[in-house]
């Protein structure tokens, strides 16, 4: 299949952010998610870390912008939080519609599963992953947001997936 001048630009950013890693199947998903979801590298919608691809919560909003989504909901999740241990957990309600009933997601971060550059932050990061989780359910999104991964102690940095996907 020949590749659109916008796919084409897109492949020409990500061999710039990751030259050595553009090939073979992560060449393959990138396609896919360019197409089904026109996610931009170039925007910052998608991350390739340890060979697999994420999307970002900027590419998710981006997503739903461009399907017109209604509104999302959030909310604690009182009875699986712990304030002075920085434990939170929310739930979202993406709506994508008027007549929707809604897309649930839920996602908690406490200090044990959150990088050391959003310690202190705990509250807004589970908030993040729980709209994330409802985003990618809403618009079948098949890949991991990075803000759904944990983080080993003492990363700085995206670590361990708290639940293994599949890959697309």
């Amino acid at each position: 299949m020949r590749r659109s001048r916008r796919i084409r630009r897109e492949f020409v950013a990500a061999k710039k952010i990751w030259p050595q890693a553009i090939h073979g199947i992560q060449s393959e998903q990138l396609e896919v998610l360019l197409r089904t979801y026109r996610f931009s590298v170039k925007r910052g919608d998608l991350q390739l870390l340890g060979g697999c691809w994420y999307v970002t919560h900027v590419g998710l909003l981006g997503l739903a912008a461009r399907r017109l989504c209604c509104g999302v909901h959030t909310e604690t999740v009182g009875e699986f939080c712990e304030q002075t241990g920085r434990r939170w957990t929310f739930k979202a309600v993406l709506y994508t519609s008027q007549i929707c009933k809604g897309f649930v997601g839920y996602g908690d971060a406490d200090p044990s599963n959150v990088s050391a550059l959003v310690r202190g932050a705990e509250m807004r990061m589970a908030e993040t992953r729980a709209v994330n989780r409802a985003l990618r359910k809403a618009y079948g999104v098949g890949v991991c947001s990075v803000e759904e991964l944990a983080s080993s102690p003492g990363s700085t940095g995206p670590g361990r997936e708290s639940k293994k996907l599949p890959q697309l």
